[in-house]
């Protein structure tokens, strides 16, 4: 597993800082047609805002029954409906086309293989419209913050200690208490490989939420596909 149910616990705090994101997710939700799925829905952190600006109901998916009932009360407190449900991400479907799918906070990076992202992404693809739109971020990965981080104890979000496992490209992130959350890292032509196989293709790629241009230096993966053009 990836994820173990105690990280839940510590959430609220562990995702605070993360608010960049939010305002674009809305964006584009408010600029699609059609139902809007969010891969990971957590606590609901983005699904509820995302839900109060377009008045429409999104689906969301989390394989963490405890992670769902933190987004069952706070949808609850927001006034809004969320429409909850325990999947795995490669597993998913749609009883209508969807306008946009999404996935934040590197929670694609969760998928420990390239089969578990290529399915993954081919359930994504069979569930967009012909106009709708699949967006997700990732980090790039930096040898250099590896090399500073790797074994260290930080004490913010949340006490915890990071373990890098170069060869098998994982992040462990170990909470004081033991629970443990690991993500796996892909490079700029893994993703852009998973959209091709799934017939995606890169509508945008930014450096960041703002829409910063992607550089060679960017450490942040902000994608934004669509359905391949036919020629």
């Amino acid at each position: 597993m990836s994820w173990d149910e105690g990280f839940a616990d510590r959430y609220e705090e562990w995702s605070a800082q993360m608010t960049a994101d939010i305002p674009f997710y809305v964006a584009f939700a408010r600029r699609t047609r059609g139902p809007v799925v969010e891969l990971a829905v957590g606590n609901g952190r983005v699904a509820v805002p995302v839900a109060q600006a377009t008045a429409r109901t999104v689906i969301g998916l989390d394989s963490s029954p405890a992670m769902l009932e933190l987004a069952r009360v706070r949808a609850a407190a927001a006034g809004v409906d969320l429409d909850l449900r325990l999947c795995d991400m490669r597993d998913f479907t749609v009883d209508e086309p969807a306008g946009l799918v999404y996935c934040p906070f590197r929670a694609l990076l969760h998928l420990r293989t390239w089969g578990d992202r290529r399915t993954t992404f081919e359930r994504v693809a069979a569930s967009l419209r012909p106009d709708g739109l699949f967006a997700w971020n990732a980090f790039a990965f930096d040898h250099q913050v590896a090399a500073r981080l790797d074994g260290q104890r930080q004490n913010t979000p949340a006490p915890h200690r990071v373990r890098y496992s170069v060869g098998d490209n994982r992040i462990d992130l170990v909470l004081d208490g033991g629970a443990k959350s690991s993500l796996w890292w892909a490079t700029k032509n893994e993703w852009l490989g998973l959209l091709d196989v799934a017939g995606l293709e890169v509508q945008e790629l930014y450096g960041g939420f703002a829409g910063e241009p992607f550089t060679e230096d960017s450490r942040e993966y902000v994608f934004v596909a669509r359905h391949r053009r036919r020629a």
